[in-house]
């Protein structure tokens, strides 16, 4: 059995747990050559009642790269994983997103918490959490630039080149976006800089400069579980009951206000770097305004007298 060796520490870790908390106990007395396609559905069957469909995809995915293994070493002729059917799971935690007061709550409670500005841009300009934990100052432009003779108005913006999966790639390639920034992003960005620079000072020796806008008090990268844990206090602070709420789900939120207000499915997609306007209506089709009111609104004015004879 193997955890996905040479893939990024946290996918190692969580196939690490799969194995431990489900393979071995389930499977590991069998003999790999005894197993057969019955065993397996019946084993995932039994985890029905406790995990999600994608979990027992992923356990599927863990148990037949394995089986593939043997195969290749002439452990095993057959791979039975194969062949088994992967059951429905109970139903995962739906996605949701802030109301427009709960938004403006957790703004009004981020300021002098260390991850300020991490809620804000989350809120704000909705980049996906593991690409806030990649973003770099150098990707960073605070100040923007005014409008000249032949040239634009430039906005302070970010530019979403990074993230912290396997590579330090985007998750697509229209994920890699240049974002405008909201003034409010812009201010608090400029106070963490600020904070930031205090505790480096404070760190001295231990500071290890990666150049991250979000970092530990010693300057090294932010894993998840560390945004998860320092981001709870804002959502208490906020009246939400912290466990309830995720640090993506403010990226739903941005979707959610983003439609709410009337502006295009085309336009959302492209600011949260989807691939077209599929993954957008798929993963966040609760958020979504169901009437679509542009062509209404656009004849209303067109043919404003129709309206007054009725």
């Amino acid at each position: 059995m193997f955890a996905r060796s040479g893939k990024a520490p946290a996918t190692v870790k969580t196939n690490r747990g799969y194995i431990d908390n489900h393979i071995i106990p389930g499977l590991g007395r069998a003999k790999v050559r005894d197993l057969t396609v019955e065993d397996v559905e019946k084993w995932l069957i039994a985890r029905t009642g406790t995990l999600s469909t994608r979990s027992l995809q992923i356990l599927h995915s863990i148990l037949n790269r394995s089986i593939k293994k043997a195969q290749a070493r002439d452990k095993v002729k057959r791979n039975v994983v194969m062949l088994a059917e992967i059951p429905e799971g109970r139903d995962g935690r739906p996605s949701k997103s802030l109301t427009l007061d709960e938004a403006e709550a957790v703004l009004n409670a981020a300021p002098g918490y260390a991850l300020e500005a991490y809620v804000v841009l989350s809120i704000l300009t909705g980049a996906r959490t593991e690409e806030l934990r990649a973003l770099t100052w150098e990707h960073v432009d605070l100040e923007g630039q005014p409008a000249a003779l032949g040239k634009p108005l430039v906005p302070p913006s970010i530019k979403v080149w990074r993230s912290d999966r396997t590579g330090g790639d985007t998750k697509t390639v229209k994920s890699r976006r240049t974002l405008a920034m909201p003034l409010r992003c812009v201010d608090a960005l400029k106070a963490h800089k600020e904070r930031q620079d205090v505790a480096r000072e404070k760190a001295g020796e231990k500071w290890r400069e990666h150049g991250l806008v979000f970092c530990t008090r010693t300057g090294r990268p932010l894993g998840a579980d560390n945004v998860k844990r320092d981001i709870r206090p804002i959502f208490k602070k906020a009246g939400l009951v912290p466990k309830d709420w995720t640090p993506r789900e403010l990226r739903h939120t941005f979707v959610s206000l983003l439609s709410e207000s009337g502006v295009a499915i085309e336009n959302i997609s492209r600011l949260v770097g989807h691939k077209g306007t599929a993954v957008t209506e798929l993963v966040y089709r609760k958020q979504l305004r169901p009437v679509m009111e542009d062509g209404a609104t656009a004849m209303d004015l067109i043919f404003p007298q129709a309206r007054e004879e009725l």
